[in-house]
């Protein structure tokens, strides 16, 4: 039995290709291992960050590939079809981060009702989320499109929900509005929903292409084109969440809000277009908003649980409106993953369409 796994050129993510690897007979499994077959998957623009971000942020060891290349995590679906775990049924379906393959196997710990972890040693050394496999079977709000939304926005809606928080919990900076780059970006308006619903003015930059979708979503009380961004009111203290990762766009945003600029957090790199070497800007120092950081405060904070009800919240305001917002696109096999992929990588893909695909087809 074998594996198809689709891996990118680590220094060149336009070069990718297919490779077939041997997969362990389901008999000599180890102990306590299981035998996933990843039955769907999403792929965002969050997924090239992870790309870009790679090394930087160890997402190239979580799924190994050949010297040279990397297999990019996705979110998605798999379907136990061999256990050697006990309390792990053959059959049932789990929720977390997959590589861009037909097959995981998974090294099953702290088995518990709702969910399991993976415990392979290259594993480890990671945010503990990227380990975390939730058992979703016969979970409605798992099935069919509502899985896909899952998939597709549940990890960047949650990106989205500590944003937001952070920015609550320190009185926005200041700020009396919020400027998200990337506005037609799913974590942008996650974040923007959020913000929106608590009053807070929401500013969406974004390209003239995308525009009137951005508009179309309801959650950004002003939508303004890259080439616009100077006609913004400098006079008013403003907090910038960075989606695109667009060192000329951060320059020109600073240099026009100066001592106005009270938070710069940079998020994502959906522009691919960062300098490494960035001069001293006026205003806030931008610096990294990392996740994880905050979901270990508010764990701590909240205690057991509590950061998964007031997220729990937080989606069941989010989700209704998906419907509405965006239009999934499946896509079997290796051909569909790859035209997906590097549609994504080129930013060919309108905002409002979502990709769902499986290698198997």
């Amino acid at each position: 039995m074998t594996s198809t796994d689709f891996v990118v050129a680590r220094n060149d993510l336009k070069q990718c290709k297919f490779i077939e690897r041997a997969l362990p007979d389901a008999a000599t499994l180890p102990s306590e291992t299981l035998l996933i077959k990843v039955t769907s998957f999403a792929l965002t623009a969050n997924n090239i960050t992870y790309a870009v971000l790679g090394d930087e942020l160890k997402y190239w060891q979580l799924f190994p590939a050949p010297e040279g290349f990397g297999n990019i995590p996705v979110w998605g679906f798999g379907e136990v079809i061999a256990s050697r775990h006990p309390n792990v049924a053959e059959g049932e379906r789990l929720f977390g981060y997959f590589p861009m393959a037909t097959h995981l196997v998974i090294e099953a710990t702290d088995v518990g009702k709702r969910g399991l972890r993976d415990g392979a040693a290259h594993r480890q050394g990671v945010a503990p989320v990227y380990n975390a496999y939730a058992r979703v079977s016969g979970n409605p709000a798992f099935a069919g499109r509502q899985g896909d939304y899952q998939a597709l926005l549940r990890p960047l809606f949650m990106l989205s929900f500590l944003v937001d928080d952070f920015l609550a919990e320190n009185e926005f900076f200041g700020a009396e509005s919020v400027m998200l780059s990337s506005a037609s970006s799913k974590t942008a308006f996650g974040l923007a929903h959020l913000l929106h619903s608590r009053g807070i003015k929401v500013i969406g930059l974004t390209s003239a292409a995308n525009a009137s979708f951005v508009t179309s979503l309801g959650c950004y009380d002003e939508v303004i084109t890259y080439d616009r961004v100077a006609s913004l009111p400098s006079d008013k203290p403003t907090a910038f969440v960075d989606m695109a990762g667009n060192s000329r766009l951060r320059e020109t945003l600073h240099l026009h809000f100066g001592a106005q600029m009270k938070y710069s957090g940079r998020v994502g790199l959906t522009h691919r277009l960062s300098s490494e070497n960035e001069p001293e800007l006026p205003g806030a120092k931008p610096s990294w908003f990392f996740a994880p950081d905050q979901i270990r405060k508010r764990a701590k904070e909240w205690g057991p649980g509590g950061v998964d009800t007031r997220f729990g919240v937080a989606w069941s305001g989010f989700a209704p409106k998906l419907e509405q917002w965006l239009k999934v696109t499946e896509g079997r096999g290796p051909a569909a993953v790859q035209t997906a992929y590097l549609d994504t990588l080129d930013g060919r893909v309108p905002p409002e369409v979502g990709h769902i695909l499986s290698l198997s087809e």
